[in-house]
């Protein structure tokens, strides 16, 4: 029986698939009124246990409790006490029906009285800012925007308990802080217990607890400020699940802190950050591309200089992956000019392709061809007479893979793999296209050190579009895309010190009577949102918003709390720099 504390409770949950244990002996707790994390590369396993609790899939062992209901005996009981939101961007959606037409559908599924559900329907949209949009087909939504009618369709009954696998893959930065002030003020103001499951690691910093989990276990739970670096984290954990040597890699903080080069003359790009060399390899004037009246590229201008690694960060349909197919020359720009070592992309296409690498988004390899076989296929390609590999097995650590079949390969190989065939021509311009989507952070980690490699010591120019936090810290420089057009540029520490001039300084307060006080500051503050049990408050006089703070707690008898002066994290930047460009 699941104690009383408890909601949500598994037990020794097993789920394979085949061969493969895609669930393995997984025990946790979820609270009443906990946001309760699965957090986790593709394939941990994180989607089959929310499936099994959410009464959709069945298991292979153990036990799973929902609200004293046995999911594994009974998955039918407990499907009217849950909102379950499936992976992927709006998927239990229809598209051909507007955001009104799809909540009247799914309030038919629910049976849910006028009364309700009119009632339900007005504060949902209300926070979710949906209001305006009632007519609009679900087909032309935004990320985010799809992401708020699937959570409000979840919620019509309002649920006790709410199920949500991925919410945030692919949302821009500003819905999903929108997506979390909802979640919060859920389980705040109406006591909701969520289970969620995500890849990012800085999500985790805003649940209340949260499991590890790697290839169908749990490597560790605990309250994500209990542990610090959560990459850091994760990573000896699984290489002490896995006891192989070559994972314990003492990894720095920040790459970019021990990359060295030797001393060159240096020119300034656009961005006012120094390039070693003083050579421009990439130029962008003024590029546009149109599909139609659709604006996906507008006027955007960029340098960067040899052996420079720039980040290209933006949500779905920001315009990253429409940029670098134009910078491969795989699209032509309907106006303005680009420039590859030289080289007009326009009129040189030919000799362009001869000096860059591209890795797609898209897993590009034959699954039924082995590493060695890939590879060959790919230096045919380029033209690459020399089929002796041995130079680039060994840089990207595939030394025993060769003869493996690209199909039977972790995700983390597969894409070093990739990045191989990419660089057999020995190219001094790279261009990765969200390189480490869905691969676990030993492996991510593993594979910037290669792109550092490449960048330091063999000068290669480095293009990496991306959607990891974390990962963008790592790069030179970086441009920040919305709606087609280049809202900031910077070294990333610019980027999070200028957004202090958009939304002023980041105040962290602590209290172990956390929903007290947050109940109590929104009613003062504005600028104010949550991350776990940290508030957050931005303000351009944060001494005497402080002061204030300190006075509003303790005249409501709080004394126990804590205020500091914090650093701006470079998600909460990257939302500055969107709430910016869309006042003009």
């Amino acid at each position: 029986m699941i104690e009383k504390n408890f909601v949500i409770k598994v037990e020794n949950l097993c789920k394979s698939y085949k061969k493969i244990k895609a669930v393995d002996n997984v025990s946790f707790s979820v609270n009443k009124g906990e946001v309760f994390g699965l957090i986790g590369p593709d394939g941990a396993g994180k989607t089959s246990i929310i499936q099994i609790l959410a009464g959709v899939l069945k298991a292979d062992g153990g036990k799973a409790f929902v609200n004293d209901i046995d999911v594994t005996k009974n998955p039918e009981k407990v499907k009217a006490l849950i909102g379950y939101m499936p992976q992927g961007l709006g998927l239990n959606l229809y598209d051909s029906l507007s955001i009104e037409e799809n909540i009247e559908f799914f309030r038919g599924l629910r049976l849910i009285p006028d009364e309700v559900f009119e009632k339900n329907k007005k504060t949902l949209l209300e926070i979710t800012r949906l209001t305006l949009f009632l007519q609009r087909q679900a087909k032309a939504l935004s990320g985010g925007m799809r992401q708020k009618l699937a959570l409000v369709c979840t919620l019509l009954h309002l649920p006790d308990i709410i199920l949500l696998d991925e919410p945030t893959t692919g949302v821009d930065p500003l819905s999903r802080q929108d997506f979390w002030n909802i979640i919060h003020g859920l389980v705040r103001q109406r006591g909701v217990t969520v289970l969620l499951s995500t890849s990012y690691m800085d999500e985790a910093e805003r649940c209340h607890r949260i499991a590890l989990m790697h290839e169908g276990r749990i490597l560790l739970q605990d309250r994500p400020e209990e542990l610090g670096n959560l990459e850091k984290v994760f990573i000896e954990k699984v290489a002490e699940a896995k006891q192989k040597a070559e994972l314990n890699i003492s990894y720095p903080s920040s790459f970019r802190a021990e990359a060295k080069r030797s001393p060159e003359p240096q020119a300034k790009g656009l961005r006012g950050i120094s390039i070693e060399g003083g050579k421009i390899i990439i130029s962008c004037h003024s590029v546009t591309k149109t599909f139609g009246k659709f604006k996906a590229v507008d006027s955007v201008n960029l340098e960067v200089g040899q052996g420079e690694i720039l980040g290209l960060l933006g949500p779905n349909g920001a315009g990253k992956t429409t940029l670098i197919k134009m910078m491969c020359g795989l699209l032509e720009p309907t106006e303005g000019e680009i420039k590859i070592a030289g080289y007009d992309v326009k009129k040189d296409r030919s000799k362009v392709w001869g000096i860059i690498g591209y890795m797609s988004q898209r897993f590009s390899l034959y699954r039924d061809l082995t590493v060695k076989e890939n590879m060959r296929l790919y230096a045919g390609l380029y033209s690459v007479k020399n089929n002796d590999f041995s130079g680039v097995i060994e840089m990207l650590g595939l030394k025993g893979f060769e003869e493996r079949l690209t199909k039977d390969l972790p995700l983390g190989i597969r894409q070093r793999v990739t990045l191989a065939c990419a660089l057999l021509h020995e190219p001094p311009v790279l261009f990765l296209d969200e390189p480490t989507s869905g691969v676990d952070p030993v492996a991510r980690r593993s594979f910037w050190k290669i792109i550092f490699k490449l960048s330091r010591d063999k000068n290669v120019t480095v293009i990496v579009s991306t959607h990891y936090m974390d990962e963008a810290e790592n790069c030179d420089s970086l441009c920040l895309m919305h709606r087609g057009r280049v809202i900031a540029e910077g070294s990333p520490e610019e980027i999070k010190k200028n957004s202090e001039k958009i939304s002023g300084s980041l105040i962290q307060i602590k209290s172990e009577r956390f929903m007290e006080v947050y109940d109590l500051l929104t009613k003062n503050f504005k600028e104010i949102s949550i991350y776990g049990s940290k508030i957050f408050i931005r303000s351009f006089e944060p001494e005497v918003t402080q002061q204030k703070i300190n006075e509003t707690l303790k005249n409501a008898g709080i004394k126990q709390f804590e205020t500091t002066l914090s650093h701006v994290p470079l998600q909460e930047a990257f939302v500055d720099y969107i709430k910016e460009s869309e006042k003009d």
